[in-house]
């Protein structure tokens, strides 16, 4: 059988050129595992003023270049506008999985946070059919553990993985969240 290569996107957490190089070890971790299965396309994200301040146009512009159907990957700021994104736009592209690591759940009355919070009643939005992964380690010094245990509470139907240690870069190794990936594909890819 011929390898089909899929699409994924992965977005970045942070903004800066420091953010994506730190983050592109992850993609690295990710394009090994996978073998090859799926085609990883990886933009760079940089910081905006508002309105897109979350990067939320960035995220649309970039999910509209890729065709067919699509794995979502997001790290840290970029889980957050990535999880914001799909559920507050409609999205005309078929979304086999989320995945999403070291996510922050924003909360809070400053006024800088304001374009990053998700709505009340985001879960509700968010495509019933897609599979929702969460990753994060105990040890992560930037987003605590606490923001895990929020979106437990607002995603009962998603899957987490909570490792042990690993901190914000899950030591660059995403074996896990390529195995996730790889589990929703099936056999028939391999």
């Amino acid at each position: 059988m011929t390898r089909i290569n899929r699409p994924l996107l992965f977005i970045q957490g942070g903004g800066s050129a420091e953010d994506y190089e730190a983050d592109k070890k992850l993609v690295e971790s990710l394009q090994s595992t996978l073998s090859g299965a799926y085609e990883v396309h990886y933009p760079s994200l940089p910081n905006e003023s508002a309105p897109d301040l979350g990067r939320i146009r960035q995220i649309g512009d970039a999910i509209s270049r890729i065709d067919g159907e699509l794995i979502l990957v997001g790290h840290s700021l970029g889980a957050s506008m990535l999880l914001k994104y799909v559920s507050e736009n409609e999205i005309r592209k078929k979304i086999t999985g989320i995945f999403l690591l070291a996510t922050p759940f924003w909360s809070g009355d400053e006024a800088w946070k304001e374009g990053f919070k998700l709505k009340e009643n985001f879960a509700d939005q968010l495509p019933g059919d897609v599979p929702v992964f969460l990753y994060h380690c105990r040890d992560d010094q930037e987003v605590p553990l606490a923001h895990l245990t929020r979106y437990r509470e607002k995603l009962p139907r998603a899957t987490f993985r909570e490792l042990a240690s690993g901190g914000h870069q899950l030591n660059n190794d995403l074996t896990m969240v390529a195995k996730d990936i790889l589990s929703l594909a099936g056999s028939a890819y391999f």
